[in-house]
């Protein structure tokens, strides 16, 4: 299965469909709004695991974090959130080493903002270790440390996991939602059989509705 072009994949999705009103009339839809991992991947016992899987450079990404980032703030006690920040090619890969070296130092969280702002409306490739440095400087991360923590081996190992956990969700393209261990939507999933067309923000909005829906069916173990 070849991975789709991520970076136009909202784009190129069809919104019409034969069954139009499906999430209204009886609730997602196995193999449209979301797929079943089979086997399941092994999780945290006692927690239901949700997995953002994103790329700074992704637009889609961009236009979803206000969403997913309001929705995480809210969720229970039984449910675990974080993000995996995927390596699709050799750019993006360096992009997955500067998301894992700002998590190592605990700084990732508070920089993000800004990261997108730069990536998306500033026009910064920040495609290497040197420029993300000096980028990061003024928001009170030390470059050298920073640099540090980007050439670790704490940082590799860490993105060869993100790379393991990406390949087993057969993540292919972002964002995308992995929830506990057994299934996977996405925006562009979520709006799959829509009658109309939805802005981002609205699909967005869709792909938490399933997310809800898979969390509650992890929770009864359906």
């Amino acid at each position: 299965m070849k991975r789709r072009d991520f970076s136009a994949l909202l784009a190129s999705v069809p919104l019409a469909g034969a069954t139009g009103n499906a999430l209204a009339q009886g609730g997602p839809i196995e193999g449209r709004q979301y797929t079943v991992l089979n086997p399941p991947l092994p999780t945290t016992p006692g927690k239901i695991e949700v997995v953002e899987f994103f790329w700074y450079g992704c637009p889609h990404c961009f236009a979803f974090e206000p969403a997913i980032e309001a929705w995480a703030k809210q969720l229970p006690a039984d449910v675990s959130f974080r993000k995996v920040h995927v390596a699709f090619r050799a750019n993006v890969k360096i992009h997955q080493r500067m998301f894992y070296a700002l998590e190592s130092m605990g700084k990732e969280a508070a920089a993000r903002p800004a990261i997108f702002n730069a990536m998306h409306q500033q026009n910064l490739a920040l495609d290497d270790a040197k420029s993300q440095a000096k980028f990061l400087s003024p928001l009170g991360i030390d470059p050298t440390k920073y640099q540090e923590a980007y050439n670790s081996f704490g940082v590799v190992t860490k993105c060869s996991q993100a790379e393991k956990l990406s390949e087993a969700y057969r993540i292919e393209g972002v964002p995308s939602i992995g929830v506990a261990g057994r299934f996977l939507t996405s925006p562009s999933d979520a709006g799959k059989g829509l009658p109309q067309r939805l802005t981002e923000q609205e699909l967005g909005q869709k792909a938490l509705q399933v997310t809800e829906f898979l969390i509650q069916r992890a929770r009864n173990k359906a």
